[in-house]
């Protein structure tokens, strides 16, 4: 098949070689059962599972025993949010979130908010950033959690992590931080975090794994499981455990973190001649900020085109989506887009650039000239 020029890598990225020729053998010769205690099979297997989870770990900055393998992102919030609720069962609830997170945890609290929960979704500016005297005015005595993304999916842009870190530690209450699109990217760190959301696909590394950081000696409680079946991952996830997934995760993470900070910087000067040549074309806009967010994303706005004709044709000839891969069957405008005050023909006619470890300069430059024959003229509203 003659596949358009990849750009929609926060959607998911290829499997970095070096991740697959790990991953082969535990398909064949290496097909133990990592729970199998008593023979040589379980225990090489049991063996290449910690030492994914000491890649991962290194990665974030955590120790092996905070890491508790996963199916994938989604599966650790569920677990960290409704975990969280479950263990507080008995009480009255409160939960801060933010209306520009990933449906993986909207839906959650609007289940917790079904169940008896008080949630409040903080507001955010133009920019997408969250007001920190707003989040701290909106703390409450039966305030459990503080749910912010690391790094928005769609724009890209980072919530200040660290200040809201400390803002949940003086308050006493636990802060749960989607990383899925910061870790491997960018940096990230542990500190005053309670509970991270990890997943491999975005980070070079096999679909289907992911991780929650649950962390260690500490005061406040950890999630309570919500799949039982045997007692795996410290009780926290019961099911046998993808050891070639695993296998693969652990070696993107420590690919990552060789090659993360140079990468950015590349993929950051690609973006930019991207952004500043599209941003020439009469009627179109950047969503966000220049400032203050992912270096390889960039959303841009299309002024006075259909927004699904516009992404049909945009298609043909490169791979971009119009915001998260798990909300594009919907036609209705990014919520993202939205929260953050965009009209919704123009959030409807936004587009999702995000950019790659394959990416070359020769794609940018094909990408513009067809992202220009397009919007000038290669297609009317409807055709």
């Amino acid at each position: 098949m003659d596949y358009p020029i990849y750009l929609d890598y926060n959607a998911t990225t290829p499997c970095h070689p070096e991740v697959l020729e790990a991953m082969l053998p535990w398909f064949s010769q290496n097909f133990g059962n990592a729970a199998s205690k008593s023979h040589a099979y379980g225990w090489v297997a049991e063996d290449a599972v910690e030492r994914a989870r000491e890649q991962i770990a290194r990665l974030i900055g955590a120790k092996t025993k905070e890491i508790i393998f996963t199916s994938g992102a989604t599966e650790s919030l569920n677990l960290a949010i409704r975990g969280t609720f479950e263990h507080y069962s008995n009480e009255r609830q409160h939960y801060i979130t933010c209306k520009t997170e990933h449906k993986a945890v909207l839906d959650n609290f609007q289940k917790l908010e079904s169940l008896g929960a008080e949630v409040t979704y903080l507001d955010v500016d133009s920019q997408g950033t969250i007001d920190l005297d707003e989040l701290k005015r909106q703390i409450k005595p039966d305030t459990k959690m503080i749910c912010l993304m690391w790094a928005n999916n769609e724009t890209g842009h980072l919530h200040p992590v660290s200040e809201i870190a400390e803002i949940a530690e003086e308050a006493g209450i636990i802060f749960c931080t989607d990383a899925v699109q910061a870790a491997g990217k960018v940096p990230v760190h542990t500190q005053g975090i309670h509970l991270m959301a990890m997943s491999a696909h975005k980070m070079y590394g096999p679909k289907g794994v992911g991780a929650l950081y649950i962390r260690h000696n500490h005061e406040l409680p950890k999630p309570l499981p919500i799949m039982l079946g045997g007692g795996h991952e410290k009780g926290f996830r019961s099911g046998t455990l993808n050891v070639p997934g695993i296998v693969g995760f652990g070696k993107a993470a420590k690919i990552r973190l060789r090659e993360m900070v140079k990468e950015g910087e590349r993929l950051r000067v690609l973006r930019d001649k991207l952004e500043i040549e599209l941003l020439k074309i009469t009627g179109t806009y950047l969503n966000g900020s220049r400032e203050n967010r992912l270096p390889h994303v960039s959303n841009i706005a299309f002024e006075g085109v259909e927004g699904e004709e516009l992404l049909k044709q945009l298609n043909r000839k490169i791979a971009v989506s119009s915001g998260s891969a798990c909300t594009s069957i919907s036609p209705k405008p990014s919520h993202v887009l939205s929260a953050m005050g965009l009209p919704a023909d123009l959030g409807r006619s936004s587009v999702r650039f995000s950019l790659g470890t394959n990416t070359s300069e020769q794609e940018i430059q094909s990408a513009l000239d067809w992202v220009r024959e397009v919007v000038r003229g290669g297609f009317s509203p409807g055709s």
